[in-house]
């Protein structure tokens, strides 16, 4: 019943204001003439009365007292009552001197009216507070009620428990607060008593109703999150999470902005630090080209290069559309740093020799690539044009306009690759890798064809430097929107297969790390990148299932549909030490790679590319396999160009 009242009209607010202040006055003179009614002046006190009521008129009026909404009182509202108390009381104090000045009696002693000033405040402020627990009160006694516990007694946690008490729509109450600080273990905050995490389980244990937990911290350690939530979905408990301070409204967290946490929150690590002082130091004041930049790595780049204070950035991608979104995102938040958008295919010569002659780039950062295995499996001659031709198109260009690095984004389906995109990525790496290594020859003149490279060029001109890394969260293609996307339709989630692992790493830290091996590569190294630890798919599957409220296999079924052509079972570890090379950062290593003579490579090279001009398939992927004699097809109709070259072999 009490929930259906409406916001109380204004007038009657006031009218509260006037009675209880007209009671105070009485009140007062009952005190300070001992509760002796025969003693008070009856024409004295009527006349003070009304002077009083016609004062308190005039300021409730004035500071606007009533204007507050009772059941949600706050220290603005007590404010407003010290002041108008205050200003009604002194008129009525200065009016007494006035009197005394010209020999007159006082209008009202001055013990009535301290007396009356403080109960008046007492009263005024008590009714509001009493109101406002009276209607929590009753919100509290809804019986479906869901019991919400918050992890974090700091200021965000009550700032989201008065949230959760302030609005009548969100159907939840706060039963007890997590902390991780030993300080503050058995201490109550507005009657809420505050739970040491070591004993969260126990807690949950002894109250059987626990609905929803509200993670109240922000940069809370990814482990300790973990922890937390797999105790939560091991009790069929919901987690929440609260927005960062900085995308509250107006300093308040609105409802609307408390979300059930997503997977991506708990596959984040600790945050990377990269030494960002040697990074300004070289891209500072530098034109710079990030091709695919209107892709999720490219974009992520652009954000990053951004706070190193560049000259200019150019935006170098075909898709029309995305390149105009980030732009339109770019201008919006760094209206001083110059971008241009420049719309070309990297495998068009014509069209990205254009782009070096009208810009003259310093740097460039080539993410523009082809990288869905399964569709790369079916169409091998567009992987070789993109990720092969595109980027030979790139380092060619990048040696005859004097670009002083080229950072190379490869993948680490390169490392003993089973399907096509991956080979046409390591095809990629050697390609640049051989090309910066050449550069200590003096006279090279590359064959006719495809090249046509015809410089003399020191190593110290353009330095060639690739990153690898493995899958990024949330990026075009990333298995997480597929997955969210089966559980909104109510499943089924469809897993390859039940033993199939994967790393992730955010799409930020990878640009990041990116970046690092940028600015530390001296020309010809493969940068890895440490990508933590194998997550499985299914795993991943189970668990948000469980974080949308729902049971694997009950509420949404898991599938299984057999690996996609191409796929591996286990993408190779990239931190193995036995092929790898420590660098000063702990995340990134050098991989120990086979060098190749850069005229041998180009005429592979050149003959690939024509090779796949002519569409036979078959032909086009068994020079791939010569190139690159590790590149062994995985559940691929290609296997048996293994198979016929093991019985040549033999």
């Amino acid at each position: 019943m009490f929930q259906s009242i409406n916001i109380v009209p204004r007038w009657i607010i006031f009218s509260l204001d006037m009675i209880i202040c007209m009671f105070s006055l009485g009140f007062a003179y009952f005190i300070r003439y001992n509760f002796d009614i025969y003693t008070i002046d009856t024409a004295a006190f009527s006349r003070n009365l009304l002077i009083f009521s016609i004062i308190n008129c005039i300021v409730f009026l004035s500071v606007k007292t009533y204007a507050g909404i009772i059941r949600y009182t706050s220290l603005q509202d007590a404010h407003r009552i010290v002041l108008s108390i205050g200003i009604s009381n002194f008129a009525f104090f200065m009016t007494n001197m006035v009197l005394m000045a010209y020999s007159f009696k006082a209008a009202i002693s001055n013990e009535v009216l301290v007396i009356n000033c403080l109960c008046s405040f007492v009263m005024l402020v008590s009714y509001r507070v009493l109101i406002k627990y009276f209607f929590l009160y009753i919100k509290n006694l809804n019986i479906d009620k869901r019991h919400v516990i918050i992890y974090g007694a700091g200021e965000v946690g009550m700032a989201a428990k008065r949230t959760l008490d302030h609005d009548g729509a969100v159907n939840m109450t706060v039963i007890a607060f997590l902390d991780d600080d030993v300080r503050k273990e058995g201490k109550i905050i507005e009657g809420i008593k505050i739970c040491p995490v070591a004993s969260f389980e126990k807690f949950i244990n002894v109250h059987e109703k626990i609905d929803d937990l509200i993670i109240a911290i922000n940069g809370l350690n990814p482990e300790r999150k973990n922890k937390i939530v797999d105790i939560c979905l091991k009790h069929n408990i919901r987690v929440l999470t609260l927005p960062p301070v900085s995308n509250w409204i107006n300093g308040h967290i609105n409802t609307n902005q408390i979300q059930q946490i997503k997977i991506e929150n708990l596959l984040e690590r600790e945050p990377i630090e990269i030494h960002n002082d040697k990074i300004a130091e070289q891209l500072k004041g530098k034109r710079i080209v990030v091709t695919g930049a209107a892709g999720s790595i490219g974009s992520e780049i652009v954000r990053q290069l951004i706070n190193f204070g560049p000259q200019m950035i150019i935006l170098s991608d075909q898709a029309e559309s995305p390149l105009h979104e980030l732009q339109l995102e770019l201008e919006e938040c760094c209206e001083d740093q110059i971008i241009h958008s420049f719309i070309g295919d990297v495998r068009d010569k014509g069209r990205m020799e254009l782009l070096f002659k009208t810009f003259q780039p310093h740097y460039v950062y080539h993410a523009a690539a082809y990288k869905h295995v399964p569709l790369m499996e079916h169409n091998p001659s567009e992987a070789i044009r993109t990720n092969i031709l595109g980027t030979k198109i790139m380092a060619n260009l990048s040696v005859q306009y004097g670009v002083q690095k080229f950072v190379m984004v490869s993948t680490d389906k390169a490392v003993n690759p089973t399907n096509i995109m991956g080979a046409s990525k390591r095809i990629a790496e050697i390609y640049v890798q051989a090309l910066y290594n050449s550069f200590s020859e003096h006279n090279i003149i590359y064959e006719n064809g495809l090249s046509h490279l015809n410089y003399n060029r020191r190593k110290e001109l353009t330095k060639f430097i690739t990153t690898r890394f493995g899958n990024v969260l949330g990026s075009n293609g990333s298995v997480i929107p597929r997955f969210k996307a089966q559980i909104e339709k109510g499943g089924p989630i469809t897993v390859t297969h039940p033993e199939i692992t994967r790393y992730f790493m955010t799409i930020p830290e990878a640009c990041r790390l990116v970046l690092e091996a940028g600015s530390m590569g001296n020309g010809g190294e493969i940068f890895i990148f440490d990508m933590g630890k194998s997550v499985k798919i299914v795993e991943l599957a189970k668990k948000m299932i469980r974080l949308s409220g729902l049971i694997p296999n009950q509420d949404i079924a898991i599938e299984f549909t057999g690996l996609r052509p191409g796929e591996k079972l286990y993408e190779e570890l990239l931190n193995d030490h036995e092929n790898t090379m420590p660098t000063h950062h702990h995340k990134i290593m050098v991989a120990k790679v086979r060098e190749y003579a850069f005229e041998r490579v180009v005429k592979q090279v050149d003959d690939l590319i024509q090779t796949a001009a002519t569409g036979n398939t078959n032909k086009t992927v068994s020079k791939m396999k010569e190139i690159v004699p590790e590149f062994k097809s995985n559940n691929s109709v290609f296997e048996s160009l293994d198979f016929k070259t093991e019985l040549a072999s033999n």
